[in-house]
């Protein structure tokens, strides 16, 4: 099997290029994030990821966590590399200095995890789910919560885990029926949540359950749910884990993939109810939870660009190393590296660019999530934040389906043996297939952007962000002469032109025709990520032209350089140009769904 190496230098690019580490840098709290910075703790990342974890990728695949007497045990090896995780501070990378935390831009955050992601994205889930609690009680927990759990969740030394779904709810999150019931300063929680992500193990000292759960009197539906923390261990005064509350893992599942990642059936209050603290007000609860889901949403967008990057390494290996065939109009007839046959590298371009892509939408959102945070003018802010909102369905489905496709792709390059669990190709797919699923379907992330992001909003935000976009055309257009450029423009200008169109639809016929527009939702989400995924790769070849002609760059060779440039061209050969088809799916192919008895099939 190949080795991972984190793809450092391309991160950096898209980072200093593109993303806008320069404007992260500005804003307070930001000043020390030099690039220089940056690049030692990508490369520091790098070496933690391909020596400690990536190891155990294969690892975890073939053990799997197991349920015995009552206990959950994680792979072997697992314990010790969290244990290493915790103590090189990666936990704590962008959190509040008063927790713990090394205060670090989203943006730089957000490239580290790429790398635990590509590394072993079942290890990798544990910090992600502990951020993701992490951000809600920063947002909505009261001053004693923060003390009890934040230093430790920053650390690293607890985890956290989010329970929302239960057997009958599904996403329909208004038929949850755990109970919360107050007992003096406290809550006692009772009821079963199922898909628990890391929901029990043996890697750290405890782990603070975010759960939601209906109180005496709450309205039916969505509105009456509360938020509770429930620890496993119910801390003593000292803050130190003390008796074991009443809660336990039921059973794991048996899932496709990520085996190593512990995905529990939880029961609460077997035995009197589990003690839990409100998180916020009562009967905000999906409120509050959607800080947490969002977190989560975005972080999972980045496992699709993790698989897809890693995915991509392995099958470009074998590619390089793999003789067989003569290449097309080769001189002779001695067997060629695969990689020279044509299908084969349209996978290998196929695959390098979704994990470029990819990468841009998701640190593209990241800077916005720093300029919505960090800067000093509140309706700077609060247009950074609506950007936020916008990008994260966006993100989190268009950058999976990008990873499940380019690791389904490695299989192919790999032919046979990438049918054989020994190559490893496979893996990644079984890996990858749930990013499409968990924190709302990739069904449910279009339904967001097309109904509540573009339909409810009237398009504010979606138009604002494709005049954005038009602001590429001038430099496109200075550049139409160079062979390089010049094909790029006309596709880009009807994909901006598609785009439009489709958005104008969604937004006047939300109102009148749902279901309609519903029926669409996924190839408008789509249609949307190629456009601005292409865009932010356009501007990514034209900053890599720009840094060719100034000549010699220690920072990024020129065969990294030329790479940009050769997979824009790609994309836009490939993929830009199917946002006009992408545009007339939207506003005419959904009535036939829309319509449809299903009966009659």
């Amino acid at each position: 099997m190949s080795d991972y190496t984190a793809p450092v230098a391309d991160m950096l690019f898209a980072m200093t290029e593109v993303a806008g580490l320069g404007a992260v840098r500005a804003l307070p709290g930001c000043g020390e994030t030099s690039e220089a910075l940056v690049r030692h703790i990508l490369d520091e990342a790098g070496r933690f990821g391909a020596d400690v974890l990536a190891p155990l990728n294969r690892v975890g695949d073939v053990q799997g966590s197991r349920l015995e007497n009552g206990i959950v045990r994680t792979p072997a090896g697992f314990a010790d590399a969290y244990a290493r995780f915790v103590a090189g501070g990666w936990n704590a990378v962008s959190s509040a200095p008063e927790f713990g935390g090394q205060n670090l831009p989203w943006l730089v955050a957000t490239a580290v995890s790429e790398i635990w992601n590509s590394a072993n994205m079942a290890f990798a889930l544990c910090p992600l789910l502990t951020q993701s609690a992490i951000e809600v009680l920063t947002a909505h927990g009261s001053p004693e919560l923060k003390s009890l759990f934040l230093p430790r969740l920053v650390s690293g030394e607890w985890t956290g885990t989010m329970n929302l779904t239960e057997p009958q709810a599904g996403s329909d999150l208004a038929r949850i029926r755990t109970r919360a019931t107050r007992d003096g300063k406290v809550w006692r929680i009772a009821g079963q949540k199922i898909f628990i992500t890391w929901g029990d193990h043996d890697v750290a000292e405890n782990i603070v359950h975010m759960v939601l759960a209906r109180t005496p009197g709450a309205p039916e539906g969505i509105k009456g749910l509360s938020l509770f923390a429930v620890p496993k261990f119910v801390p003593g005064r000292d803050g130190q884990p003390g008796a074991r509350n009443d809660l336990r893992a039921l059973s794991l599942e048996h899932k496709l993939g990520i085996h190593a990642s512990p995905t529990a059936v939880m029961a609460f209050g077997e035995n009197g109810g589990a003690e839990g603290y409100l998180v916020g007000e009562e009967h905000r609860g999906i409120e509050h939870m959607f800080v947490m889901m969002n977190n989560a949403r975005l972080a999972i967008g980045l496992q699709g660009v993790a698989s897809a990057e890693r995915a991509y390494q392995r099958a470009r290996a074998y590619a390089r190393g793999r003789l067989q065939g003569r290449a097309i109009g080769a001189a002779d007839s001695a067997a060629q590296p695969i990689e020279r046959h044509p299908d084969v590298k349209r996978m290998l371009l196929f695959m390098k660019s979704r994990a470029e892509v990819g990468r841009l939408l998701a640190l593209f959102a990241a800077a916005h999530i720093d300029l919505a945070r960090r800067h000093p003018d509140p309706s700077t802010r609060a247009h950074h934040q609506t950007l936020v909102e916008l990008l994260t369905p966006i993100v989190k489905a268009w950058c999976t389906d990008a990873g499940i496709a380019a690791a389904d792709a490695g299989i192919q390059v790999h032919g046979g043996m990438g049918y054989i669990e020994e190559t490893g190709a496979a893996q990644h797919l079984r890996d990858a297939r749930i990013t499409a699923l968990y924190e709302g379907t990739n069904g449910i992330q279009a339904l967001d952007l097309a109904g509540r992001k573009v339909g409810r909003d009237h398009a504010r935000a979606a138009l604002a962000l494709i005049g954005e976009l038009a602001g590429l055309r001038p430099e496109l257009a200075g550049r139409a002469r160079e062979p390089d450029f010049g094909p790029l423009a006309i596709p880009f200008e009807a994909a901006l032109a598609a785009l439009e169109s489709a958005t104008r639809w969604v937004s006047e016929s939300w109102p009148r025709d749902p279901a309609r527009v519903a029926a669409g939702a996924t190839a408008y989400l789509h249609l949307f990520g190629t456009v601005v995924g292409g865009w932010l790769m356009i501007r990514a070849a034209l900053a890599a032209q720009a840094l060719l002609e100034k000549g010699a760059d220690a920072r990024f060779p020129p065969s990294l350089l030329r790479s940009k440039i050769l997979c824009a061209k790609f994309f836009t050969e490939q993929d830009i140009v199917l946002a006009p088809a992408l545009a007339r799916i939207v506003m005419h192919g959904g009535t036939t769904i829309a319509e449809a008895d299903l009966t009659a099939l």
